[in-house]
């Protein structure tokens, strides 16, 4: 398994491996890399793999372009610390839509950045967290501070008990309504591996060892047949309501200045993953929630009532930003376990 044996490769494929091990929503891996060499130049390409969108969640396929930023940020990382130094260029190919970066590669000294050393370590937690530690001012101050370099990415932070109850509300609320959307359930539930032959089968998606479930019930879940879909969803709302919003200690709001642009979203992914990595090295833990923005999107796909366009954008108060993604944060109260991988060959293309 790649979690495994990542550190075991060399040369750019060691950056590739790297950077599957990234954060991504849904666990859909939503990425293809080439490598190539010309004359002595090494060079790394990074595609989207569009068939692995979730269409009725992300129809204008933002997650997919976090997701992307995510491995980016981990093969930028890898680079560093393999002696590597590097040349981004972002939608190199304005004809090909699915070229998101190129990177350059070029013999260098050993960087090993800190966040490197997180990668193997960094699970999304989707458990309880310790309702009785709250994150101090200067731990966020330090997190805010991962974004001193892009000026179309920010961080919006909700600590108060007011803000957290009224977030949790919104974000229970976008879970119900995806549920009883038809297209939006049929995508989660076929993104769903709940049993171990899916899990071997397809390597990808929600299982449920990453579920957020704990403990005998843990247990007891893996040895009952198969979940019927309306199971899968009720148990991801209580688990919403009882537990993930329950126990944040503070949610999050990641925007940007155009949300519709895929290199800003790329952008955006890098700092999501470095705030994923930093936590992990300081033993937080760290839970995508994009419910709110998948239906915010939803919404606009299908030209309805923005109920949770308008819901974010009063959230950030501020009209020169657009919520991209939100993610709460805690103590963790139990460790994260890790998320099935595909093998690196099933992502390198030529």
């Amino acid at each position: 398994m790649v979690w495994d044996s990542w550190r075991a490769e060399r040369g750019p494929l060691a950056l590739v491996c790297a950077a599957i091990l990234a954060a991504n929503p849904d666990n859909s891996q939503p990425w293809l890399f080439r490598i190539t060499e010309r004359g002595g130049q090494v060079c790394i390409d990074l595609f989207a793999d569009l068939r692995r969108n979730l269409k009725a969640i992300d129809p204008y396929q933002r997650n997919v372009h976090i997701g992307l930023g995510c491995a980016l940020e981990n093969l930028l990382l890898a680079a560093g610390a393999n002696s590597y130094a590097t040349d981004i260029t972002l939608a190199p190919d304005a004809a090909d839509v699915t070229h998101v970066a190129r990177i350059d590669l070029a013999p260098a000294g050993v960087v090993a950045p800190d966040l490197y050393w997180a990668i193997p370590q960094r699970h999304m937690n989707r458990a309880g967290y310790d309702t009785n530690r709250p994150l101090g001012e200067d731990m966020l101050a330090e997190i805010q501070a991962l974004n001193q370099d892009d000026p179309d990415a920010r961080l919006f932070w909700f600590t108060t008990a007011g803000d957290r109850r009224c977030i949790g509300d919104l974000i229970v609320e976008a879970t119900e309504a995806t549920i009883h959307d038809t297209e939006q359930a049929a995508d989660i539930v076929r993104w769903s591996r709940m049993s171990w032959q899916d899990v071997q089968q397809h390597k990808d998606g929600i299982t449920l060892d990453t579920s957020g479930v704990t403990g005998p019930t843990l247990a007891v879940a893996k040895m009952l047949p198969t979940f019927t879909p309306e199971q899968s969803n009720q148990a991801w709302l209580k688990n919403t309501r009882e537990t993930h919003v329950a126990t944040a200690a503070t949610f999050c709001i990641l925007a940007v200045r155009d949300k519709s642009a895929p290199v800003q979203q790329l952008r955006a992914g890098r700092l999501l993953q470095r705030v994923h990595l930093w936590s992990t090295a300081h033993g937080l833990a760290l839970h995508v929630m994009h419910q709110m923005p998948d239906r915010a999107g939803r919404e606009e796909s299908l030209g309805i009532e923005p109920r949770f366009g308008h819901a974010l954008r009063d959230l950030i108060g501020n009209p020169a930003w657009q919520a991209l993604s939100m993610f709460r944060m805690g103590y963790p109260t139990v460790e994260a376990l890790r998320s099935p991988r595909l093998p690196v060959e099933q992502v390198l293309i030529s």
